[in-house]
């Protein structure tokens, strides 16, 4: 039920200093006023209502920044009690601007500019003031806009700045928000399109990673492609939110004499870092004979042909905590070195030469035996259910987005032969691009259209909804969905066979309920002959600003596969603090018979991982508790101390898992105990292979691995627990 709170009464004790009627009058007369100024020429269009606003800041969640385009005179954004604040409405394209109207709130600004801009990032000031007055301002601006901002520079209250409405109007520019919506396109400004004649390909590479090399919470996004032939003498260095990809059907139609590299130079040779960047179809012969890809969390290489050695590890074998290949040959050895952890599924490897803490294999040829904890490999023969991440590719001279089959009892890569899938073109696929708003991807879905996103940020004032089955969504170099007034970023109905890759949702400033959903609640339709997927998704709740969500990914639909996940409440960055990006829960299960291949959650407030749907099962599941747990008090989970990072409901009689390990690294408070790192109801259907916990210096302990199974981890010597089989 909403309850619809007076404009004033979320400030407290603050009196309502408008009524409605003096808010009637004063519309009533703006409305004239624009009536008699503008009769001589053609009306302007509205172009800002319902369109994607972001602000400096909000007050509390009564008073978000979409409330200021929504049309509705007795709803306000406001910002915190500080100076500047700003609010920005995006227009979706540039349009002629013709006028501004405010309608300010008793909480008005003494002076401000409105500011022009067609990127959000440089600024033109058409008008600006230092003596208004408040009330309803209609400004007459000329100008090209797809960004406008209000930029406040002095309060005329104690309180912050409030609009009751920001509308801008201008010229349409022939659009027709009624009319249908056009799939294809061109793929925009940071999609880097090569062929082996290109010009200069090292230093334009070379130029992006400079920028992106340690910009581990910036804005920029870039996809490389690389279109079928022999490139030679490259080394593409890859840095945050790059991927890079092969144009081929078949990694081998894509030819590197080179390398594509992750070192951890910016980081001090540490590489538990080196997040948000992926390679994929590509067939590498390195310069070296060991190709380098140290990384950690968010970064897949799938679909690659390495002819040669893989190194897992930093230059000077600093620390690295990974990782996951995926439907991947590599013909020599891959030498995981100071790798703590990683994950392989359905490839081929000509060796493996280590493991330190958790290594984990399901369909990999040449995969070293079964073995753990001594050393800790953990080798199933084949993958259960697996169906390859959707991916880009040139038939001739189009573009066409390959949907590759779902494999049962998988082993080995799924392009030896002839590759199966279906193969959809690009005019089927709506191609978004920063600034669309969530009522247009809306619409090209309720079209029948996928969703192409291209590198960028994109702020969502409402939830996109998939609701048709099969429906293709697939981001390219880490396309980054944002809700920004408390609304949850993508919801996927309870139908067949729908495809989410290769996006990253990072919560916004108000808390959502969640960022994904996929299913509906209570639901258990039988998906599994066509299930829906979701792989190289990811989840960030903070770091590049404050971002609050009660549970990060709900997966109510049966039969769904997640595949490479990295669910993360921040531990370091911007916006981080133990209430300040509070998240109670990354992944809650309700499905049943959900596949987990490749797993990561972490630091979340109390579960990091929620399992009730029955017959679910987890091939490798990494984890880290809340480094920031202020104390004990502060984790109590009624008589138990600390909440598991992986939680098996007590109602489940079915589940499995495969090698999944815990650590904890309570900074804030060493002293803290954790009970257990998993727990889960003792029945006979419910199993448990190969479980790890791990102390990271004594910084907090652990007294169980798996309910009261399992020894204490002890001291500062970072040696795990483990537990073969539970029970």
């Amino acid at each position: 039920m909403a309850v619809s709170l007076s404009p004033g009464a979320v400030r407290g004790t603050r009196p309502l200093r408008r009524t409605l009627v003096g808010v009637v009058v004063l519309a009533l007369a703006a409305t004239l006023l624009a009536f008699v100024q503008t009769a001589a020429h053609a009306a302007p269009v509205l172009l800002s209502q319902n369109k994607n606003v972001t602000s400096s800041s909000v007050e509390n969640v009564g008073t978000p920044a979409s409330n200021a385009v929504d049309g509705d005179n007795g709803t306000r954004w406001s910002s915190a009690a500080s100076d500047p604040q700003w609010i920005t409405v995006d227009l979706g394209a540039t349009r002629a601007v013709s006028q501004v109207v405010l309608r300010w709130e008793t909480a008005y600004a003494k002076a401000y500019r409105v500011e022009f801009s067609t990127d959000n990032q440089n600024w033109t000031s058409k008008y600006s003031t230092t003596t208004s007055n408040g009330g309803t301002e209609t400004l007459n601006v000329s100008g090209n806009a797809r960004y406008v901002r209000v930029y406040g520079t002095q309060r005329a209250t104690q309180w912050g700045y409030s609009l009751w409405e920001f509308q801008v109007f201008g010229e349409d520019g022939g659009s027709n928000p009624g009319g249908p919506i056009t799939g294809g396109g061109d793929l925009g400004p940071n999609v880097k399109v090569f062929d082996p004649s290109t010009p200069n390909i090292q230093g334009q590479v070379d130029s992006i990673f400079q920028q992106q090399e340690s910009a581990q919470f910036g804005n920029g996004r870039y996809q490389l492609l690389f279109k079928p032939g022999t490139y030679n003498n490259l080394n593409v260095q890859l840095g945050f939110y790059t991927s890079i990809s092969g144009l081929g059907l078949k990694p081998d139609d894509t030819n590197f004499n080179g390398d594509v590299t992750v070192d951890a130079g910016w980081f001090n040779g540490n590489a538990t870092q080196n997040f948000w960047r992926s390679a994929e179809n590509l067939a590498i012969k390195p310069v070296s004979g060991d190709d380098r890809w140290a990384v950690a969390q968010a970064a897949p290489f799938r679909r690659m042909h390495i002819k040669g050695g893989l190194n897992l590890a930093p230059a000077g074998y600093g620390w690295a905590s990974g990782g996951y290949i995926a439907d991947s040959k590599i013909d020599g050895t891959v030498g995981p070195y100071s790798q703590q952890q990683w994950y392989t599924r359905d490839s081929s490897v000509g060796g493996w030469t280590n493991a330190v803490w958790n290594m984990v294999f399901s369909g990999v040829e040449g995969a070293p035996a079964q073995s753990f904890p001594n050393p800790p490999y953990t080798t199933l023969n084949n993958t259960p259910v697996s169906r390859e991440k959707p991916f880009l590719y040139l038939d001739g001279n189009d573009y066409k987005v390959f949907v590759p089959a779902k494999r049962e009892n998988a082993r080995g890569v799924s392009w030896a032969g002839t590759p199966q899938g279906q193969s959809v073109p690009l005019n089927q696929f709506y191609v978004a691009k920063p600034g669309v708003s969530a009522d247009t991807l809306n619409q090209a879905l309720d079209q029948g259209l996928n969703l192409l996103f291209t590198p960028g940020i994109y702020h969502l004032n409402k939830t996109v909804n998939v609701n048709r089955a099969n429906t293709v969504v697939l981001g390219l170099g880490y396309a980054t969905l944002i809700p920004d007034n408390g609304v949850t970023a993508m919801k996927v109905a309870d139908v067949d066979g729908v495809k989410l890759a290769g996006l990253l949702l990072d919560a916004g400033a108000v808390n959502s309920p969640s960022l994904l959903e996929v299913g509906t609640a209570g639901s258990h339709v039988d998906h599994a002959a066509n299930p829906t997927s979701v792989q190289d998704v990811f989840a960030r709740v903070g770091g590049a600003g404050p971002g609050k969500v009660t549970t990060a990914f709900v997966v109510n639909s049966d039969d769904t596969i997640i595949d490479h996940t990295w669910i993360w409440r921040a531990d370091h960055g911007a916006g981080v603090g133990w209430e300040t990006n509070r998240a109670d829960y990354g992944l809650t299960v309700n499905g049943n018979d959900v596949l987990a291949t490749g797993l990561f959650v972490e630091h979340f407030n109390k579960y990091d991982v929620q399992w009730n749907g029955e017959r679910g099962r987890t091939i490798f599941f990494q984890n880290e508790k809340a480094y920031d747990a202020p104390n004990q008090a502060a984790i109590q989970n009624g008589s138990i101390q600390g909440y598991a990072a992986y939680k098996v409901a007590d109602s489940v009689t079915t589940h499995e898992g495969w090698g999944l390990g815990s650590y904890c690294n309570y900074t804030a408070d060493p002293g803290i105990k954790q009970d257990h790192g998993f727990q889960a109801p003792v029945k006979p259907g419910v199993k448990f292979h190969d479980l790890l916990v791990v102390s990271l210096g004594g910084m907090g302990q652990y007294n169980h691995v798996i309910n009261n199974t399992g020894g204490a981890t002890s001291g500062t010597s970072t040696v795990p627990s483990t537990v073969t089989s539970f029970p």
